[in-house]
């Protein structure tokens, strides 16, 4: 035998614990930029708001960071979370509606899309409704329609300004017309608010499209997006197909829309809570205007 073999037959009889072995990374220890490939330490990045330390790139957060990110700590109340869709035209694509429902209320933690409450930003207080993606796409069904709409309502009768954060794929086919209608009643709200003098700042995030842009999205005071998100209403194919030409490449961005006046500022997130906070303190209603409306039964119930 030679001395190679000796070596060989060796190394094979050696305990597999002895054998080097490759390096383990814990899940969840490091999170890949999506955009630049970078990897960075996961506790970095949160820490910096899910907003790469290297090229800047916002990475998608839901509604439970953003309460986090915008809110002050012990601050939030959550309003109507006892709210859950239901299936009111028996809708069946793959799957039956109520089933994909009650899926995603077992997968997210959430009834439906949109988490909304009260609480204090740089200790001002403020009504914030938050868009979850996560939920079926962030789709405007009849309990985001609703929950929404009483947000606004108890913001205008308590004068309080509003603040959603948009994140949304638009209305919610499978409740087709009864979706649809929450556009209008969303928007009937805001002009209530608005008649009051009080603020009203929709935040874009990405992506916000269909019939969210298609009302509410764009009926703030002062529109706020982050950075590259994607906003509009038609799909860029369908578009293209209709109009029959191309598309500039950065066309449905947020920087897009700021040069054509379809938003008012792009604020990178990290500077998303100081940016509202300034806004909110110096539209401080000096003397508000008596709300007139009044008080919705279903309102009653959160006072």
């Amino acid at each position: 035998m030679s001395l190679f073999d000796w070596f060989a037959n060796r190394r094979k009889s050696e305990p597999i614990s002895q054998q080097p072995q490759e390096r383990e990374i814990a899940d969840g220890l490091w999170t890949k930029c999506e955009a630049c490939g970078v990897l960075a330490y996961t506790k970095d990045l949160r820490a910096n708001q899910m907003v790469c330390l290297e090229c800047n790139h916002h990475s998608r957060v839901f509604s439970d960071e953003r309460i986090r990110q915008l809110i002050d700590a012990n601050t939030w109340m959550a309003i109507d979370d006892h709210l859950s869709p239901s299936d009111p035209l028996k809708f069946r694509d793959r799957k039956q509606y109520s089933d994909r429902i009650r899926e995603m209320q077992e997968k997210i933690g959430l009834l439906d899309a949109v988490q909304t409450g009260m609480g204090q930003l740089e200790g001002l207080p403020i009504a914030l409704g938050v868009m979850d993606f996560r939920f079926m796409g962030g789709s405007m069904g009849s309990v985001v329609g609703e929950k929404l709409t009483r947000l606004i309502e108890r913001a205008t009768w308590e004068s309080k300004p509003v603040v959603i954060v948009c994140a949304s794929g638009g209305a919610r086919m499978q409740e087709g017309m009864l979706s649809l209608m929450q556009m209008a009643k969303i928007s009937g709200a805001l002009e209530r608010h608005r008649e009051a003098r009080l603020l009203y700042i929709p935040v874009l995030t990405h992506p916000t499209t269909g019939g969210v842009t298609a009302s509410f999205a764009m009926l703030g005071d002062i529109i706020l997006a982050e950075p590259k998100a994607t906003i509009g209403f038609a799909g860029r194919r369908v578009i293209e197909q209709t109009l029959r030409e191309k598309l500039p490449d950065d066309f449905q961005t947020s920087e897009y829309l700021l040069q054509h006046g379809f938003v008012d500022a792009i604020v990178p997130r990290t500077g998303l809570k100081k940016t509202l906070a300034q806004l909110i303190s110096l539209h401080q209603p000096i003397s508000p205007v008596p709300s007139m409306m009044p008080v919705p039964e279903a309102l009653r119930v959160g006072f």
